[in-house]
């Protein structure tokens, strides 16, 4: 809902649920969570649908991972509006699981997955979230809208003609629609309009019901048949952690996306471990897990505007009520149109202003190159823990070099017998590696004065570096200096 002055700020305290004691005051915002959960719950369908082929699953069992999820993380995530699912990310990491040892180690590997992901959040893992630049984050969210928009080219090939007349009419009614009246989501009006065009003239083109069965009755508490032993626990262990990791980092930089755009603070130690709880819930009623899915959190938070816990909660309870009570009608909602509520999601998660060419000219060469290398590596592997891995990675080598090409070091004759060396800047493995040439040693008198007074010593490289100087000059029958040690330097 938007006021004259733009979006309507909801009042958030992330310690109490300030917001939706406010959403449920105003029956303007509750109609705008309670909608934009009806919207998130006909998307997750399909992809919940997909991504359980992916992990060799029945599709009930993602279908009932993104009800439990929504459901659970609503009530204990830490970061409002956020929408959790099953998700490819954790699809392709466990997936092994399940071609080789069955659907009970799948599960019983979720559950795992979920306690490693508790474990982690308490022992701090949230607080690394400070160490990822904004070049990485811009490349997250330009990946994320790429792999968004190709997601749905499948639905667009070797499929009927009257499919794109579809899709072209649900992009105008997507467009056009929020400049008229903000009343209803765009997004569902574009699918219930689409379906009942598709429904009144027997369109003959791919639905929801073409992807898979859909279930007929309610989740039920499921306790993995696995034999509890240290040999169960070295064989599922690593696709745990790797799952809690993936699922972890996906969750934690949405996290912070969302926060970005409502321009609030979420509790990420909260996050991770609500995650963590949410699969520890989801395997114990036989779904596949999952984290934030961030192609239907954006389609909340940015499309829908949705900003409280109802809007997840609302997606999971009426996600549920569709698949279970209202499935032959959810059947009926042809792809057509949930392609096109993906196609404008990927549009308007695209950070535009990252690559417009006097964005490009003005930004340093290297955080283009860090942005490129996450959007580059996620789209290839698929995989947006890996593009955001290597994205940090070069970051990292990146400033590390820029560092190092600060430092320098100016020499100066005192006297006949002592001369001085000033050195200048950060000293650490690349910026000391080469210090051990700036000094001549043949040259230079009985007494050498190394003055740091303008350095900063950050690692046992750069303390070895001195040391095999100061073992030069003494080759040479030199007496070597070392003033100027203080703050971090004393320490290393």
């Amino acid at each position: 809902m938007n006021t004259p002055h733009g979006p309507e700020q909801v009042p958030h305290d992330p310690r109490t649920d300030v917001s939706v004691r406010f959403a449920l005051r105003s029956p303007a915002r509750l109609k705008t969570e309670l909608l934009a959960g009806l919207v998130v719950a006909l998307a997750l369908i399909p992809e919940a649908i997909a991504f359980s082929v992916i992990a060799g699953v029945d599709p009930r069992v993602g279908l009932f991972a993104s009800v439990t999820m929504a459901i659970t993380i609503a009530i204990v995530g830490g970061r409002p509006a956020m929408i959790s699912a099953a998700t490819a990310a954790v699809a392709l990491v466990i997936a092994p699981v399940s071609e080789q040892y069955g659907v009970d180690h799948l599960i019983a590997t979720v559950i795992l997955g979920g306690v490693f992901q508790v474990l982690l959040s308490f022992l701090g893992v949230a607080k690394l979230m400070r160490f990822v630049p904004r070049s990485v984050m811009v490349g997250f969210v330009n990946s994320l809208a790429i792999l968004v928009f190709v997601a749905q080219i499948p639905h667009l090939v070797d499929v009927p003609w009257m499919v794109y007349p579809l899709v072209a009419a649900g992009l105008l009614v997507l467009v056009f629609l929020p400049k008229i009246t903000e009343a209803v989501p765009a997004p569902l009006v574009t699918i219930v309009l689409l379906t009942a065009v598709t429904v009144a003239f027997s369109l003959n083109v791919p639905d929801v019901a073409d992807q898979g069965e859909l279930p007929e009755s309610l989740p039920t508490l499921f306790f993995p048949d696995v034999p509890l032993t240290f040999e169960t626990l070295r064989i599922l262990a690593p696709y745990a952690l790797a799952m809690a990791l993936v699922g972890l980092m996906e969750s934690l930089m949405t996290a912070k996306l969302v926060d970005d755009i409502t321009d609030t603070r979420s509790d990420k130690t909260r996050e991770g471990w609500g995650q963590g709880v949410a699969n520890i819930v989801t395997g114990f009623f036989g779904g596949m897990g999952g984290c934030a899915v961030v192609g239907q959190t954006m389609m909340n938070v940015k499309v829908s505007g949705a900003r409280t816990r109802l809007s997840t909660l609302a997606a999971g309870v009426f996600l549920l009520i569709l698949v279970v009570a209202l499935g032959d009608i959810v059947g009926l909602v042809p792809m057509a149109a949930l392609v096109a509520v993906m196609i404008m999601v990927s549009i308007a998660t695209v950070d535009w202003h990252s690559v417009h060419p006097r964005t490009l000219r003005l930004m340093p060469l290297s955080e283009t190159v860090v942005m490129v290398v996450t959007v580059v590596a996620t789209v290839s592997t698929g995989n947006l823990a890996i593009g955001v891995s290597l994205g940090v990675l070069t970051a990292m080598v990146l400033f590390a070099r820029r560092v190092a090409h600060m430092t320098t070091v100016e020499r100066t004759l005192t006297s006949d017998d002592t001369c001085t060396y000033r050195v200048t800047g950060e000293l650490f493995w690349a910026s000391s590696n080469d210090l051990v040439f700036q000094f001549d040693y043949i040259g230079d008198p009985e007494n050498v004065v190394v003055d740091l007074t303008a350095a900063d010593i950050w690692d046992a490289s750069t303390v070895a570096t001195f040391d095999a100087i100061q073992q030069k000059y003494a080759a040479k029958g030199k007496t070597v200096t070392i003033v100027g040690l203080d703050g971090a330097s004393l320490v290393s």
